[in-house]
């Protein structure tokens, strides 16, 4: 390197997206709480409206309709009103919804191979944080 160099050299990144390409739309929805965790439940079947909240333990009615329209806004969930009294509601996934699993499936297999060194590092992380402040570990 020349002594008048000052630029810094990166390498190029895996993932770019320097217009707006869209990632941010679909992270938002992604991004929350209950959305991947709705997909993750009808991947394996439709699920009427009180089966699909028992099997996310913690989802408020009042959030779990908001995900599941949003969802459905975005064409990856499909809702199905049967004309019963009272009215039977399903969601399923739409194929673009059961696109979505594979790249799930990806982010929970890599979660569960790097788990222990995730919380390795969390571990040395509030260490350090605790030694910094004086506090003892």
């Amino acid at each position: 390197m020349s002594a008048g160099h000052t630029e810094v050299t990166a390498p190029e990144p895996v993932v770019s997206c320097d217009d707006d390409c869209g990632i941010r739309d679909v992270l938002d929805r992604l991004g929350d709480r209950w959305s991947v965790l709705v997909v993750v439940q009808l991947a394996a079947g439709p699920l009427r409206f009180n089966a699909l909240q028992r099997s996310l333990e913690g989802v408020s009615q009042r959030m779990l309709t908001l995900t599941v329209r949003r969802l459905e806004r975005d064409g990856l969930v499909r809702r199905t009103v049967y004309p019963t009294v009272p009215p039977q509601v399903e969601y399923e996934l739409t194929a673009l919804g059961h696109s979505l699993t594979h790249l799930v499936k990806g982010l929970a297999d890599w979660s569960m191979a790097h788990r222990p060194q995730i919380a390795a590092a969390r571990a040395e992380w509030d260490e350090e944080k605790a030694q910094q402040a004086g506090m003892p570990s």
